[in-house]
């Protein structure tokens, strides 16, 4: 058994679509980050940088005590050498996997976060410059991914934890009220991840597994932002 750490995290949907895929046992435990989960030390005990998602294997491959694994990228490096799926052993094919698995993790990742984060959650003086530069940057990350599959079903070869890793993101869409009809190879392949009955499954089971609470607006501010939720009057938990 493994258990995926869970909020309503891109992050934690690479994760979730992973043990679908691979058929592995998990379940899902809430880490509610608008109430403060996150920095409770039973929590930062699993992951130090206390972010989402987790997973704590309970039988690793050396047969030792259960594994807690952090970061999205490593739990699916992690997964993917534990099955022996969605990553290649041969070196050049593993290159071109783990090289746009990085690009998710160095680029199309944290543009994406600071994005939604400038929409929802920014004083309306900083959202202009959030939208020229996050946004911005995101799309161009979108761009260089269509352009990229043309001629192409999947990122990197056959369907890998590069697809797994980056549709999250890429699903986002709908936050910005953004389609992709002028990226027709992004949108195909968009379409295609969506379609995997695994990918259905996996966000269902982290949507199911989420418990909403009620929150006043100061606690949520000063549980996602700390200190910086001083500086930004006039926001709260819808944005």
């Amino acid at each position: 058994m493994i258990e995926l750490y869970v909020e309503g995290s891109p992050a934690v949907f690479k994760a979730a679509i992973m043990l679908e895929e691979c058929g592995l046992d998990y379940r899902c435990r809430h880490v509610s980050i608008s109430h403060g989960m996150q920095h409770e030390p039973e929590f930062r005990a699993l992951s130090p940088n206390g972010k989402i998602p987790v997973i704590v294997d309970a039988a690793p491959a050396d047969g030792g005590e259960p594994l807690a694994v952090f970061e999205s990228g490593a739990i699916l490096v992690y997964l993917a050498e534990k099955t022996g799926r969605f990553l290649p052993t041969e070196p050049r094919a593993r290159t071109q996997v783990m090289q746009w698995l990085f690009w998710q993790s160095s680029g199309l990742s944290p543009f994406s976060g600071q994005a939604v984060h400038f929409l929802r959650y920014a004083p309306e003086a900083a959202r202009p410059y959030g939208r020229l530069r996050y946004i911005g940057e995101m799309k161009r990350h979108w761009a260089v991914l269509d352009t990229h599959l043309a001629g192409r079903e999947w990122i990197a070869g056959d369907y890998s934890i590069a697809d797994i890793g980056a549709f999250p993101w890429i699903n986002m869409a709908d936050r910005f009220r953004m389609t992709f009809d002028d990226l027709p190879e992004l949108d195909r392949w968009w379409r295609a991840v969506g379609e995997r009955p695994a990918v259905r499954r996996a966000y269902d089971k982290v949507v199911a597994a989420r418990v909403d609470r009620p929150i006043d607006e100061e606690a949520f501010r000063r549980n996602l932002f700390g200190a910086a939720a001083e500086q930004m009057p006039g926001t709260g938990p819808r944005g």
